[in-house]
């Protein structure tokens, strides 16, 4: 009978990649630990069946019933608890991002709240000053604690429980009631923008494993994280990348997309669709592969679209539409719809890595806005183009707040990417036109950045961060 048991909550596609995809969870197996994977109950059987082993359980996260205690238990009080969290952490670091949050609030809330965000912009304003009203605002979540998962408590008797998040999600009802049983909590960083855009807890957390010594004074300085209880561990999920181990090859990659062998591949990856439009940036450069002459060589045009895509009735799923149709209607263009996990994990999914990983690893240019896919791509030691061309008027419908992308290059992660020198940025066709074909005739101009933002933002390299955060894990044990 093994003698002790992790409780792993997987409320995320990417959480699914983090804990099952890479050697932690083998690390925490080969010990003799027993794992109790937590995940959508509407997948926890085809999670069964696809990684069964000797040590490993799997069990629902009644995200419904998290959900329903959320909205029934005072809700209210609840939601602007959260809010706060979200919004009010120290003004020690860069508050870019949550600041274009806050904005969008004040367009978007229902009339009722926005009568009281005065209210609540100036505890945002005092939260931001100063750690004992962060302390109090922390201790008095807790009493929002459900009874949701007693029967597991009872049933496993965890020694730890780690999530994907320190209660910024939904997890935060299981954290909570892991205090309440007295069991050891932990979270591990799966997002790179995570610790500047999500802030203060959601529970009493212990630990938390981070990429890199950035995110680690991000979680010390914006959310008073002890140096203690940060453990820097690189970031797992990237472990296939730095090996290469979803990389399908060349041929079988342009042959699943009918890419042409002789054209050289800009590779678009949407992002930010939240508070921007991407069809301004993918008309450009449609236009200018269309064009002849415009580009230093003939190329084509890969478009992958984002997750928020495919939310049913949106704004996002409407763009969605026009990108199709523009790549029927378009020669050398091309589409890639991320492959939905299911259930409330969505479409950031682990069965997505080798079309994610192939993209990256032969497109001559990588363009995005910002996304994450900055980094991964910069692994795959490919030229990087952040792509902020926009719409006038942005979304272009009352009541949805649209933020100019020209806006958001001092978020922290954009302004590292800039700072590192890492990629370019374009605002406009020209600027477009003329680093792409600076990157078609030289693609190695900018490679020494790109190396070094890797070592910066990853920390390590040598592909065994999962290994590295499963002994971590041990230690806590």
């Amino acid at each position: 009978m093994n003698s002790r048991t992790v409780f792993i909550s997987a409320d995320h596609g990417l959480a699914i990649v983090y804990f099952l995809q890479t050697d932690l969870l083998r690390t925490l197996l080969d010990a003799g630990v027993q794992v109790v994977l937590l995940t959508d109950d509407g997948l926890k059987e085809e999670i069964r069946r696809k990684f069964s082993q000797p040590g490993l359980a799997v069990e629902g996260l009644r995200l419904s019933r998290a959900r329903s205690y959320f909205e029934k238990t005072n809700h209210s009080a609840q939601y602007w608890m959260h809010f706060m969290r979200w919004m009010g952490g120290s003004n020690r670091i860069n508050l870019e991002a949550p600041d274009g949050h806050l904005r969008q609030m004040q367009v978007e809330a229902s009339p009722r709240a926005k009568k009281i965000l005065p209210a609540i912009r100036s505890m945002i304003w005092l939260l931001r000053r100063s750690a004992l009203a962060r302390r109090v605002l922390l201790n008095s979540q807790m009493s929002y604690t459900s009874e949701i998962y007693g029967d597991l408590f009872e049933k496993y008797h965890p020694d730890l429980v780690i999530a994907s998040t320190p209660g910024w999600r939904l997890d935060r009802f299981l954290l909570r009631e892991a205090k309440r049983h007295g069991v050891c909590t932990a979270a591990v960083i799966v997002g790179w923008d995570n610790p500047s855009s999500y802030r203060l807890s959601g529970a009493k957390v212990d630990f938390i494993s981070c990429w890199s010594e950035i995110q680690k004074k991000e979680l010390i300085l914006g959310a008073d994280w002890s140096p203690k209880q940060v453990n820097i561990g690189g970031i797992p999920s990237y472990d296939g990348y730095f090996r290469k181990t979803w990389l399908m090859p060349r041929q079988d990659y342009f042959t699943l997309h009918a890419l042409d062998q002789q054209r050289k591949l800009l590779a678009y990856a949407c992002s930010f669709v939240t508070f921007s439009p991407n069809i301004r940036n993918i008309e450009t450069l449609a236009r200018l592969v269309g064009t002849e002459g415009a580009l230093a060589e003939p190329c084509q045009l890969l478009i992958r679209l984002h997750p928020n895509h495919f939310q049913k009735g949106s704004l996002y799923e409407k763009e969605a539409n026009q990108i199709r149709q523009l790549v029927k209607n378009t020669s050398h263009m091309h589409l890639v719809e991320p492959v939905p996990l299911g259930g409330e994990l969505g479409h950031y999914s682990g069965e997505d890595m080798p079309e994610k990983a192939s993209m990256m690893a032969y497109a001559d240019v990588f363009l995005t806005v910002y996304s994450t896919m900055v980094v991964e791509t910069a692994i795959h030691d490919r030229p990087i183009v952040a792509t902020c061309i926009d719409v006038p008027g942005g979304w272009n419908t009352p009541g949805k707040f649209s933020l100019s992308l020209r806006e958001i290059g001092e978020w922290p992660t954009h302004q590292r990417f800039r700072n590192a020198g890492a990629g370019r940025v374009a605002f406009d066709e020209a600027q477009l036109r003329e680093a792409i074909n600076l990157y078609l005739r030289n693609p190695l101009i900018d490679q020494a950045q790109r190396q070094k933002f890797i070592l910066d933002e990853c920390t390590f390299t040598d592909g065994e961060a999962g290994r590295r955060t499963g002994e971590w894990i041990l230690g806590l044990l």
